[in-house]
């Protein structure tokens, strides 16, 4: 699988899970907003049926398969935190367009 996860958002990862007790983080997109597509971050138990696992020291990355397949080949996640706030931040080779308030994307 071709997800690139940085240091600091697998140490930020790493700590949401571990805080809630789960197993590991959930990613998919998703149709909606004006562009098409959003973004699913969840954390989970365990894989839906044919998501795509990776491992990480402390948790496991879940992916849904037709999501990495359409939009998610060579996404590179980041966590970025400043003075004000701290947020995910999705680098993806694959998004050709965004909306204004970048709540959606289109491939």
């Amino acid at each position: 699988m071709n997800i690139e996860l940085t240091p600091l958002a697998i140490e930020h990862v790493r700590t949401l899970v571990r805080d809630s007790g789960k197993r590991g983080l959930y990613l998919a997109v998703r149709p909606a907003g004006c562009s098409g597509l959003e973004y699913i971050m969840d954390l989970a138990d365990a894989p839906h049926d044919g998501d795509l696992v990776q491992a990480f020291d402390g948790f496991e990355l879940f992916v849904d398969a037709e999501s990495y397949k359409t939009a998610l080949d060579g996404l590179r996640l980041d966590f970025q935190r400043d003075a004000l706030s701290s947020a995910f931040v999705y680098n993806n080779p694959n998004a050709k367009g965004a909306c204004g308030c970048g709540e959606s994307f289109s491939v």
